[in-house]
């Protein structure tokens, strides 16, 4: 079965800049849906700060964005640090002076596996970076926006996992799942300052990580496409295009949503 879209957004411009005159922090950004949102956002007004582990791709990503008009910096970042999320926030403002909104998208994942059989260790793994990264991510991000511009958006990027069991992956959607209850807590609770906070949850997407699931499950995106209505994966550009919807103006009456991105999957 072929796995690629019909469509591919990437080079398609925007009439009006969805997240013109904002600056966009982004975790997870030298891959994938983080590498596609970089792209997207900085292709809709944003001026972007990068952030992940692996420094030369995000030098490269940065390099992109900038040969194509965009206004892009990066940060190296783990979300298993504290310390290093913080200082990724801030290296934001010291470089743009504000941040205005955020896409927290990095995840890890762990060997497919029922539940009696998944290491310890990877739960752990899971939590720190799926759940905790998030979470000290948000705390700064709050910080960093309520000082400067004062109101804004954040987005995490969950799972259609978070939605729905899956015996394969069972700690992933675990976290995923305890991901939307934080978004919805954060919404409330910063709603009355003007900060919205909402999720997404992608179905199957072309991603490095969804590559080896499908490398250690042979056939695991044939058999998703063929549970799914569009009968396709996702190009990590039309994830990033829901995220960047959420982050605009435009979503200015959502907040505390997770919104599927999943073809239909979930329906």
């Amino acid at each position: 079965m072929n796995h690629t879209p019909t469509t591919d957004t990437t080079t398609t411009p925007a009439a009006v800049g969805l997240l013109a005159g904002k600056v966009a922090f982004i975790t997870g950004a030298s891959r994938g849906i983080g590498a596609a949102a970089a792209r997207l956002f900085a292709q809709e007004g944003a001026q972007v700060l990068l952030a992940a582990r692996t420094t030369d791709q995000l030098k490269a990503v940065t390099e992109d964005i900038r040969a194509a008009g965009g206004t892009a910096e990066y940060a190296a970042c783990d979300l298993a640090d504290g310390a290093s999320i913080r200082a990724a926030v801030h290296h934001t403002l010291d470089r743009y002076g504000r941040l205005d909104v955020a896409f927290n998208n990095a995840a890890t994942i762990v060997p497919p596996a029922p539940m009696d059989r998944v290491a310890e260790a990877d739960l752990d793994h899971l939590y720190t970076v799926n759940l905790k990264g998030p979470w000290l991510a948000m705390t700064a991000e709050i910080a960093a926006i309520r000082a400067t511009a004062g109101t804004g958006a954040i987005v995490n990027n969950s799972s259609i996992g978070s939605l729905i069991g899956n015996p394969a992956l069972p700690a992933y959607g675990a976290m995923k799942r305890a991901l939307n209850s934080l978004t919805e807590s954060a919404a409330i609770s910063y709603g009355p300052e003007g900060i919205r906070v909402n999720a997404i949850a992608p179905g199957t997407t072309l991603t490095d990580m969804m590559y080896m699931w499908d490398q250690h499950s042979p056939g695991i995106i044939d058999q998703y496409n063929t549970r799914t209505p569009l009968r396709r994966a996702a190009h990590p550009t039309e994830i990033a295009q829901a995220a960047a919807w959420l982050l605009s103006d435009r979503a200015s009456y959502i907040t505390g949503a997770t919104l599927p991105v999943d073809g239909g999957m979930h329906t």
